[in-house]
């Protein structure tokens, strides 16, 4: 990975060859640009980490391109090259949002001093929000035990987190296949940038292509307006595709381009944007299986399958069940303001005694049931039952206004109301965007954008 990437904007092409040869030699990426709209142009296609703009340029001023960069993404950091008849505009720009400027002729070590510390700060501030993010939410430890099972897991997610190279995680529904991607994310050379999510179960092909990869203003009916796709808000960081073997087969070349070249176009876009992320991917399938049945292109997941970690079943890791319990019991008080809570001798006595086919998730939610129950510090067998839950399939033959069906109901009319926008129908729901998405998949929902 390069130290960043500094676009530099001057109408003098003598300043730009000076710039970008050193920063080049110090590690970083520099690409140029003469004019305001070629440096608005560039900034779209291959956003960089910082601006180092003149204050005047042919068709304008760096407050114009200042204005973009701002709207567009605020973290990105702008440095204003100005002549002393030129401060006004560097003053300004300074109120509306520049880091720093500098005059002209420009001393490059000076420049090159004021480059490192803007992205120090820059990724300082990611930093301590990274950091206030991971105390409020928690850590979640994806080791939890001390199986010889986990304890491979443990050994192998290790070695490869630092390595920066694709990774597919396998593993039952419910096994923590997205706790296992975040940690390696925080573990890996991208931990200061962002990490992104997506369930690609239940989604159709139009409206997966358009998280993905966005789209422009009117590429298709109800594009009202510009989208970044989640590949564009990842770069540099970490995107986890989580049940990769539902990607349909008409976006599977388009993902294998971005791993491949680090290039896309948004839906409706002639231009190629790069991008730079890591992919951690997830299924609970056999992808090999969906190879031979042509449902996966078989070049696309020896891409993604550089590195298999396989999360063992709950029920395959006896041994760490109740170090488990005593995790998420402490969890569980905590988040309901009760004191602490205990598991009963023969209640534990009876988790053990269960397959667990819904696995940690299971587990989890049938803690919080009980201690919802529970009418004091200590949960007893009585709290605990495990009948057989009906399948999608038989709760949708049946339409008998169960549970489930009225859930399922209303999460597809609240999609519909909202053409699509899962993000918009989580809100509306009250729910996070990824416990829609799971729920979508759960039920087999197809979302489409009207």
């Amino acid at each position: 990975m390069t130290r960043g990437r500094i676009l530099i904007v001057d109408a003098d092409a003598a300043i730009r060859e000076n710039l970008q040869k050193m920063l080049q030699i110090d590690g970083y990426e520099a690409p140029e640009a003469a004019s305001c709209r070629v440096a608005i142009q560039s900034f779209e296609a291959s956003r960089p980490d910082a601006l180092v703009v003149a204050a005047r340029l042919p068709d304008g001023t760096a407050l114009d391109i200042l204005a973009h960069v701002k709207r567009a993404d605020a973290g990105v950091a702008c440095i204003v090259l100005a002549r002393y008849e030129e401060l006004d505009v560097a003053v300004q720009a300074i109120q509306e949002g520049a880091e720093q400027f500098l005059t002209k002729p420009v001393q490059l070590p000076a420049l090159l001093l004021v480059v490192d510390r803007v992205l120090e700060n820059q990724r300082n501030r990611r930093r301590r929000l990274r950091d206030e993010a991971r105390v409020a939410r928690g850590e979640i430890d994806p080791f939890r035990g001390s199986s010889p099972a986990i304890r491979l897991l443990c050994d192998r997610a290790q070695r490869v987190a630092g390595a920066n190279i694709p990774v597919l995680i396998h593993g039952e529904t419910g096994t923590g296949k997205g706790v296992l991607a975040a940690w390696i994310h925080r573990h890996g050379p991208r931990s200061e940038e962002c990490f992104l999510d997506l369930n690609c179960a239940g989604l159709s092909p139009e409206f997966l292509e358009s998280e993905l990869f966005g789209h422009e203003k009117g590429a298709f009916t109800g594009a009202v307006a510009t989208k970044l796709g989640l590949l564009e808000v990842a770069h540099r960081g970490t995107l986890f595709l989580d049940e990769i073997g539902d990607v349909p087969l008409s976006v599977q070349p388009k993902l294998l381009k971005v791993l491949e070249e680090k290039k896309f176009r948004r839906l409706g876009d002639v231009r190629e944007r790069q991008v730079d992320i890591r992919l951690i991917a997830a299924s609970h399938e056999n992808l090999d299986a969906l190879v031979e049945k042509k449902k996966f292109r078989a070049d696309l997941y020896f891409r993604i399958n550089t590195v298999v970690l396989e999360i063992p079943p709950l029920r395959e890791r006896p041994d760490d069940l109740t170090p488990l319990v005593e995790l998420f019991l402490g969890q569980i008080a905590l988040e309901l303001d009760r004191e602490p809570m205990r598991l009963a001798s023969a209640a534990l006595e009876k988790l053990h005694a269960h397959r667990w086919p819904g696995n940690i998730r299971e587990l989890r939610n049938a803690l919080e049931r009980a201690v919802l129950l529970s009418h004091g510090p200590e949960v007893g067998p009585e709290e605990f039952s495990f009948e057989p839950a009906p399948s999608t399939s038989a709760a949708s033959a049946a339409g008998d206004g169960s549970l489930l069906e009225t859930e399922k109901d209303l999460i597809r009319k609240t999609l519909e109301a909202e053409r699509g926008r899962v993000g918009r129908a989580a809100e509306s729901l009250g729910i996070s965007r990824s416990s829609l998405y799971e729920k979508i998949r759960k039920y087999g929902i197809v979302v489409s954008r009207n």
